[in-house]
C-alpha cells in the first residue's frame, strides 16, 4: 500500500510588509495640488528653464557663430589643417565633442537642480 501524499503547499516567499514611509510635508503639498506645492513646482521648472536657455545660448553663440566667423575672415575658410579645410575640421569634427560636452554638462546641472529641489522639499515641515 502506498503512503498518502502530503498536501501541496504553495510557496510564495516571505510575507511582505511595507514600512510606513513618512513623506516630507513638501511632497504632500505637491501631491495635493495646493498653492504651496505649485510654488515648489514652479521654482523647479523655472530653474530647469533657465538652465536650458543658458545651454542653448552657449550653443547658439559657439556653433551658430562659426558661419559668422568664416564670413568675417574669408581667408580662414581657405586655410588647411593637415590637408583638410579648417571649416570642415570645425564644423565636421570639433562640433561633436562640444555637443557631447554641453549635453553632459546640462544633464549634470539638471540633476543637481532636482537634488536641490528634493532637499528643499524634504526640509519643509508642517
Amino acid at each position: 500500500m502506498s503512503e498518502p501524499r502530503p498536501a501541496r503547499v504553495r510557496v510564495t516567499g516571505p510575507p511582505r510588509r511595507r514600512a510606513s514611509v513618512v513623506r516630507p510635508a513638501g511632497t504632500r503639498e505637491i501631491d495635493a495640488g495646493t498653492e504651496v506645492g505649485e510654488v515648489y513646482m514652479r521654482s523647479l521648472l523655472r530653474e530647469q528653464r533657465r538652465l536650458a536657455i543658458r545651454v542653448l545660448t552657449v550653443l547658439a553663440t559657439t556653433v551658430g557663430g562659426l558661419p559668422l566667423l568664416f564670413l568675417a575672415w574669408p581667408s580662414l575658410a581657405s586655410e588647411r589643417l593637415l590637408g583638410v579645410p579648417v571649416a570642415w575640421v570645425l564644423l565636421g569634427v570639433l562640433v561633436y565633442p562640444w555637443l557631447v560636452f554641453l549635453g553632459w554638462r546640462y544633464l549634470r546641472q539638471a540633476e543637481q537642480n532636482e537634488s536641490d529641489f528634493e532637499d528643499l522639499v524634504g526640509e519643509v515641515r508642517q
